[in-house]
């Protein structure tokens, strides 16, 4: 009888199909130092989540700063499809959600990434809603909710439940991604999901919200939606990866003072209406490059944040739930300022002292 594989092994294999898929989506290899004719690729898996990521996408300003490159970007569902990606090869930056993202700097995926920027703190845009009848996270117990596992939806649905006292295997925990769970709540196949927007926005019209990811955060259980780079591909292109920093903070500052230009990009993106993406992007804390160097984000080199704590306690409480085989040393999430090439470009164009930088050294 054959050994029973590990998850990591199965993990590995499932990427294989998303390899060729994404790599498809990218229009070329996994080579990401030559393009077409010697051009540097950069590959993006972004999401369908409502902030600036998708106006630097939608304006082109990171290919407007990279003239000289082939800039590709790739959808995924989820941060879990996001690390599988860059597991495989597939991907150069991403955005996955702190749980996902916890997941990849654990045991057994120990994935040779760094945090780089906040793209967004999670807020009232992720939530926990449910079926006429059903009153309290309480009485969710023996029924089916939806959430798509490893994702910061999932963490947040373990993290209610647990506050409200339900025993999470008590609960049937259905792994569906967030178009999914609304198919399957149109069926009457589930009694409540724990998705964002802009599913999120479809369930709450007949559906009751139990719990949202801002009032979890002020329980302790706070998540985020993180910009992710390769140790490989920051390595060897840190100029790009300053410009990508650069793109996402043009982009912020325009969500901020000019909020219906940036609505239309998003709107555009994600086929809503100008109104209902200004609403979404409203539900969403953004931050500047210099507002995620205080002590409660990213922090400085001198002064280390309360991110990698965070994400540390994250990694605790999945361990708790099995998620997770084990619970790395808290400076596996933070490593400040070693990737000195990086943190110098980084301090260039922002005008203050370089961020630290979050980041799983890859292994030998």
């Amino acid at each position: 009888m054959p050994a029973p594989l590990s998850r990591r092994t199965l993990l590995l294999s499932a990427a294989l199909t998303l390899t060729a898929a994404a790599t498809a989506a990218c229009g070329g290899g996994g080579d990401t130092s030559g393009g077409s004719a010697g051009r540097t690729t950069v590959r993006i898996a972004y999401q369908a989540i409502p902030n600036a990521d998708l106006v630097v996408k939608n304006q082109r300003l990171l290919e407007e700063s990279l003239p000289d490159a082939d800039v590709k970007w790739v959808k995924f569902e989820s941060g879990g499809d996001v690390n599988t990606a860059v597991i495989a090869g597939a991907v150069d930056f991403g955005l996955a959600g702190s749980s996902p993202v916890t997941k990849g700097l654990s045991a057994p995926l120990d994935i040779p990434y760094k945090v780089v920027w906040i793209h967004d703190l999670i807020g009232d845009n992720e939530a926990l809603v449910a079926k006429s009848g059903i009153g309290s996270v309480k009485d969710l117990a023996g029924r089916k909710v939806a959430t798509p596992f490893g994702s910061t939806a999932h963490y947040s649905l373990l993290a209610a439940l647990s506050a409200a006292g339900v025993d999470p295997p008590a609960v049937r925990i259905i792994d569906l991604q967030p178009q999914d769970a609304l198919a399957a709540w149109k069926r009457g196949d589930i009694d409540a999901a724990y998705v964002w927007t802009p599913t999120l926005g479809e369930l709450a019209k007949d559906g009751k919200v139990l719990v949202s990811s801002r009032e979890l955060a002020g329980q302790g259980k706070p998540t985020a939606d993180l910009g992710v780079v390769t140790n490989a591909f920051a390595a060897k292109h840190p100029e790009v990866v300053t410009a990508w920093i650069k793109a996402q903070d043009r982009a912020v500052a325009q969500a901020r003072t000019a909020p219906d230009q940036a609505a239309r990009s998003i709107g555009a993106e994600l086929g809503l209406p100008p109104e209902e993406a200004k609403r979404q992007l409203s539900q969403l804390v953004l931050l500047s490059a210099k507002e995620q160097t205080a002590p409660q984000y990213l922090g400085t080199p001198g002064a280390p944040g309360a991110l990698a704590a965070n994400l540390h306690d994250a990694a605790v409480f999945l361990k708790g739930q099995k998620a997770v085989d084990a619970v790395p040393d808290e400076a596996v999430f933070l490593v400040p300022g070693t990737a000195a090439v990086l943190a110098f470009a980084f301090a260039a164009f922002t005008g203050f002292e370089s961020t630290v930088i979050y980041r799983r050294e890859a292994r030998d």
